[in-house]
């Protein structure tokens, strides 16, 4: 197999792997506050979005110290490990405990850090500039099949049903921790890319003979020195600027994952399709993210001017979504009882303007992602992880304190929220991009932290 070739089947095995353990893990966050509140135990006390919150705040603060972990352990390691966490945290739901809930809770949150900037480091160590958008659009469309498959899953299992019974849980979330393990032993697939001559002291970071070579001090000496790269780029002016859009896709992601299909299962006026349509939901969000990953990374082309207009089609895509789930959902929709809300917005709620929304949601959210994962590529190549654990980090404290006060807020104060960010989010990342191609044409290396 050709060098190009191995580097092509470690994206798509890479793919395949955060295929299944996020079909698993999206899922679960998806339905999870559905079937915390039809719960028939009085001894449970845990509510989903304060566990997404607490998840994603540990895995905010842990994405400092995420690359020196993968720099210590090797990001093949580092994910199969991650991975076994994930799994620990579905299988949580099959007997459900307050204090083992919320204990994994805080386990993945660290894991998940660890997972996403090993994932940030292989993508790169297998791409190069002429192919990091193309692998970062076959990544993300692998990887957001998870929504499609869980969620057909759930689609059926729920259909028809008003209430979640105990076996019910139990058959979903037993199915689910299978599929997370197998997509965790799939990281052992990944092969060694054959790494280019390099001078003895500039050992290529990530690769697999390196981590075996190098001494463990030098490998702690390395794991030093990923943690302070981590806090010098945060106050770099890209990095800063970046922020704004990272933030961006953190409030989003947990509107998509977890308060959309919420309110959805929430309503009345759907009738006894309600629950059923949260899996639905997530499959057509699935669907528009495979079709932005597909279309933005295996059409990507060398112009890298073009990162703005699909930066720029996400933004009025999610604005468009907004607006329709405005008139079509009503405003107590995420916080709502067990009973439901029989409330209404500003029209005939509406099951398929509320599944063309998620569609929408989707596809924008390939949008920013995919060409937040090529910027970050291109400007820190040589030195990846601490630019995706920056990332990661920025994302992961934002989607935090979106699923608090997911607990609280009408959906229009959220959606208000969502509207502003996105919109200063896109304007700082066409400061960022015009800078690149402007040192791109002039010859400039760009990729040192």
């Amino acid at each position: 197999m050709s060098p190009d070739n191995k580097k092509l089947f470690n994206i798509i095995i890479l793919g395949f792997a955060f295929m299944f353990m996020f079909t698993a893990f999206q899922t679960c966050g998806n339905v999870a506050q559905t079937v915390i509140a039809n719960l028939n135990s009085t001894d449970f006390h845990g509510s989903g979005y304060t566990s997404m919150a607490v998840i994603y705040g540990v895995f905010s603060a842990s994405n400092l110290v995420a690359p020196s972990v993968v720099a210590l352990i090797g990001p093949q390691f580092a994910m199969f490990v991650s991975g076994l966490f994930y799994s620990a945290y579905i299988a949580t739901f099959i007997q459900p405990f307050t204090w083992s809930f919320y204990t994994a809770s805080v386990f993945i949150g660290v894991a998940a850090a660890v997972l996403w900037t090993a994932q940030g480091n292989c993508l790169t160590i297998n791409s190069d500039e002429n192919t990091i958008g193309r692998n970062s659009g076959i990544f993300w469309a692998l990887f957001q099949f998870s929504l499609f498959f869980g969620n057909l899953f759930i689609y059926f299992s729920w259909k028809g049903k008003t209430r979640i019974s105990d076996a019910d849980r139990r058959t979903i979330f037993i199915a689910l921790t299978v599929i997370s393990l197998v997509g965790t032993v799939l990281f052992f697939l990944i092969r060694k890319p054959d790494p280019p001559v390099l001078l003895e002291e500039n050992v290529m970071e990530g690769s697999p003979d390196a981590e075996i070579n190098v001494p463990l001090e030098n490998k702690m000496l390395k794991a030093l020195d990923a943690f302070k790269k981590s806090l010098k780029l945060c106050i770099t002016k890209k990095m800063l600027l970046l922020s704004v859009s990272m933030a961006y896709t953190g409030l989003e992601l947990t509107f998509f994952s977890g308060v959309y299909g919420t309110c959805i299962g929430s309503m009345n006026r759907f009738g006894a399709e309600a629950k059923s349509l949260i899996g639905l939901s997530g499959i057509f969000i699935g669907l528009g993210e495979i079709l932005g990953g597909g279309l933005f990374g295996l059409l990507n082309k060398k112009n890298r001017c073009g990162r703005n207009l699909v930066v720029l089609l996400g933004i009025v895509v999610h604005i468009v979504a907004f607006y329709l789930i405005f008139f079509n959902i009503p405003t107590d929709a995420p916080i709502a009882s067990i009973v439901g809300t029989d409330n209404k917005a500003y029209m005939n709620p509406s099951i398929t303007l509320a599944l063309f929304c998620s569609f929408l949601l989707g596809f924008g959210d390939s949008c920013f992602n995919t060409q937040l994962l090529s910027i970050l590529g291109f400007l820190y190549s040589e030195d990846s992880a601490p630019a995706f654990a920056v990332f990661k980090f920025v994302q992961s404290i934002c989607a935090a304190v979106a699923f608090f006060y997911s607990n609280y807020l009408l959906l229009q104060w959220q959606l208000l929220i969502l509207v502003l960010f996105g919109f200063f989010g896109t304007i700082s990342f066409f400061i960022v991009e015009w800078q690149a191609v402007a040192l791109s044409s002039q010859g400039s290396a760009y990729s040192s932290i």
